[in-house]
């Protein structure tokens, strides 16, 4: 018996849950530090310490108070629901590359005794991701709804890729680079083009 192919909408809503749920566990975290006296952010990104690896995975469901979390929460939920419309595989795909390149890229680069919080590096990979998938994908939807997101976000990506004081600008840039990347590994035809190479190949010879 096979089982029944996810409708269209069915594939949105799923994604969309994905990202509200993303959001509402860093909420929840974000509660429990207070309780706890913040003891929590002490499991961040502190640079070239093996110890703090983990935080690669924890660093961006952490925030520096509830303003941090409000200031991220919003165009996290706005960018990551218009690539949640592409299914719940495509968010988690998109949040993990971006989360995995953001952390490790801070991680290796991040100025040493400090500790890097926040989702923001999540929020710059998504929007980079919208910013480059149309591109990738030769899609004419998709190039008009990046150059959306460049409009009303644009100046704000580059001012968060300035050095400054308590800002993680590696956690920014790396998480920008990370969306490129998902952007390129994710694009439309990637399957195809594999099966195809063979047989390229086997003419060519």
């Amino acid at each position: 018996m096979e089982a029944a192919t996810p409708s269209p909408r069915d594939r949105r809503w799923s994604g969309v849950r994905v990202v509200l749920g993303l959001a509402a566990f860093m909420w929840i975290l974000e509660v429990v530090d207070v309780v706890a006296g913040h003891r929590l952010d002490s499991y961040g990104i502190e640079p070239r310490d093996t110890d703090s690896l983990a935080g690669i995975l924890a660093a961006p469901f952490l925030h520096a108070g509830f303003g941090h979390l409000l200031a991220n929460t919003i165009p996290f939920l706005v960018l990551g629901i218009v690539i949640a419309l592409g299914g719940a595989l495509q968010v988690l795909g998109v949040t993990a590359i971006v989360a995995l390149v953001s952390g490790l890229g801070t991680w290796v680069i991040g100025p040493e005794q400090s500790i890097h919080i926040g989702a923001s590096g999540v929020v710059f990979g998504y929007a980079t991701f919208l910013l480059t998938r149309g591109l990738f994908n030769r899609d004419l939807l998709q190039i008009v709804i990046g150059l959306v997101v460049g409009v009303l976000w644009g100046a704000s990506l580059l001012a968060g890729l300035e050095p400054q004081e308590g800002i993680s600008w590696q956690g920014h840039l790396f998480g920008a680079v990370g969306g490129v990347l998902a952007a390129r590994v994710l694009r439309r035809g990637r399957s195809t083009d594999r099966a195809r190479k063979p047989e390229r190949l086997q003419g060519a010879a």
